[in-house]
């Protein structure tokens, strides 16, 4: 469990440059930093689609998990969760970004191969060199992200916490049913979901991506589900 409070502490450290940052930026380079944080998400989520070896799995995981999510209110549980936070902690007055902040982070730092992969070895192996690698650049694009966002940035440690804390402590029991394949399309499906909040950041799209979160467990599922099914 250690590298996993090392991530959460660098992501804290970084978040709160990016606040300092981001009280010295003035209204006129506001849009600068959003569209910054913007093509950040992006990019970074092109890379983690890209990942992806079966498309039907990311298509339908999409669309599947994007309708249950839409059922179940995920994303305004996410901003009830995210104001419940911001009343308690932060003194800004847009929750949205708040909320924004704490989404975006969490899926950023925990659905890619190096939080799966890494929270394995650290549990099984003892070994924390992918997670102090991943958690120095988390710590990096923390910065940005806060500059953007705000607080709610740091408060994606409480969900590395819960994510990596867990694969971490439980490691053993599930890594066999963990393969490349599962690894693979998480990657990217969370890759999809940051390729929306990017377009959601630069002005193209307002997307609700919380409702999206259920694609990721959509996508565990049909990953083992194929395996079973000769001509898939």
């Amino acid at each position: 469990m250690i590298a996993t409070f090392v991530n959460m502490a660098f992501v804290i450290v970084g978040s709160l440059v990016g606040l300092f940052f981001k009280k010295i930026i003035t209204k006129r380079y506001e849009n600068i930093v959003f569209s910054s944080a913007g093509i950040i998400s992006f990019s970074i989520g092109i890379k983690m689609v890209i990942v992806a070896e079966d498309i039907l799995i990311l298509a339908l995981s999409i669309m599947i998990g994007g309708i249950l999510g839409t059922f179940l209110g995920i994303e305004n549980k996410i901003e009830h969760f995210g104001n419940m936070l911001k009343k308690k902690f932060s003194k800004e007055d847009d929750t949205s970004n708040f909320t924004l902040g704490f989404m975006t982070a969490s899926i950023l730092f925990c659905t890619g191969a190096m939080s799966i992969v890494g929270s394995f070895q650290a549990g099984t192996d003892g070994n924390y060199d992918i997670i102090y690698t991943k958690s120095v650049m988390d710590g990096f694009v923390s910065i940005v992200m806060a500059s953007a966002y705000g607080i709610g940035v740091a408060f994606s440690s409480l969900f590395i916490l819960v994510y990596q804390g867990s694969l971490t402590l439980f490691s053993l029991k599930i890594e066999p049913y963990v393969s490349e394949a599962v690894i693979s399309e998480i990657t990217g499906v969370g890759g999809a979901v940051l390729l929306m909040i990017g377009l959601n950041l630069i002005g193209v799209t307002k997307i609700k991506t919380g409702d999206f979160i259920p694609s990721l467990f959509i996508a565990v599922f049909f990953v083992f589900s194929f395996s079973y099914i000769p001509f898939l």
